[in-house]
């Protein structure tokens, strides 16, 4: 299935504390990358500098020490020291570039349309994603007028496997339209900034929640027009919800990490029922970071049996 000597990524944005929905990607990056000799980088996405906080990123560090959650290359301690290329913000030079090369190859455009004039022109049902129609493709927006910079997304399918969910086929110039890259504030988005991460950082699997699933495709197609010829293998593992089927949230403070360690819980507890609710354990039972390796394998995933 995989073979060693792949990369994947533990990614949280500290925009709020850690919730059992991060254990949860937690314990299936870490799990499978131990069970299968692969590596995980740990990065902190902050290109949101509006809602990003430094007690967050402390937090978020502070959990994974906790959870015994040790990552390769660049560590907690050696982000608690200072700047490095793992903190998104503290190399904001390369998305520039990058940029900068797809203005000049024609295939990045000045937007003035706010979210509002995207939903407006193409009303949707309440929840959905609203599709750019491109209005200011050809509008010739002068490049001093605003920061805002889409890329063009030309008609065509990105086609995956998902080491889970199994083929996928999307179409991103239909789904989207063509991509916000960066906003009216300056800051690129979270679809640019994660996919020439990815690249650059030689992501070759993606672990990630089903929530981020329709993201892969137009991330895909971006990451085609960097230059990036292979693409990573991608999983997209089960969200924990509530029971109306809302997922959990960082701004809705949902079942947060602190407060089940304020609770008494151990971290090898949180892992336990963090596996559980993703339907790696039969019921929960402390599981420490160092066996989480246990639950994949060549003869299945968990203790839950298939179909």
């Amino acid at each position: 299935m995989l073979a060693p000597g792949f990369t994947t990524r533990f990614a949280p944005a500290p925009t709020g504390h850690l919730h059992l929905g991060h254990a949860v990607n937690a314990v299936w990056v870490w799990g499978i990358a131990r069970a299968y000799g692969g590596r995980v980088l740990l990065r902190l996405e902050d290109h949101d500098r509006g809602r990003c906080r430094p007690a967050y990123e402390a937090s978020i560090l502070d959990d994974l020490d906790w959870l015994g959650l040790v990552p390769d290359g660049a560590s907690t301690a050696v982000l608690r020291r200072g700047p490095h290329a793992q903190r998104q913000s503290d190399d904001l030079a390369r998305y520039d570039d990058r940029l900068i090369a797809l203005e000049a190859d024609g295939l990045a455009y000045p937007c003035r349309c706010s979210r509002a004039d995207v939903e407006r022109a193409q009303p949707v049902a309440d929840g959905a994603e609203p599709r750019y129609p491109g209005t200011c493709r050809t509008a010739g927006v002068a490049p001093d007028e605003t920061p805002a910079r889409r890329v063009t997304i030309t008609d065509g399918v990105e086609t995956f496997d998902d080491l889970r969910l199994g083929p996928q086929t999307q179409r991103p110039a239909t789904d989207v339209g063509d991509v916000l890259v960066r906003d009216r504030l300056g800051q690129f988005t979270y679809q640019f900034a994660v996919t020439v991460d990815d690249f650059e950082q030689r992501i070759d699997l993606l672990i990630r929640g089903e929530d981020l699933l329709a993201s892969t495709g137009r991330q895909f197609r971006i990451a085609r027009m960097l230059g990036r010829i292979e693409m990573p293998r991608v999983l997209h593992h089960p969200l924990v919800r509530h029971p109306d089927g809302r997922k959990l949230s960082k701004s809705a403070q949902d079942t947060g990490l602190r407060e089940l360690r304020a609770s008494g819980r151990t971290g090898a507890e949180v892992l336990g029922i963090a596996a559980h609710a993703s339907g790696l354990l039969a019921a929960p039972r402390p599981l420490e970071a160092r066996s989480l390796a246990d639950l994949f394998g060549p003869d299945g995933w968990g203790e839950i049996p298939a179909g």
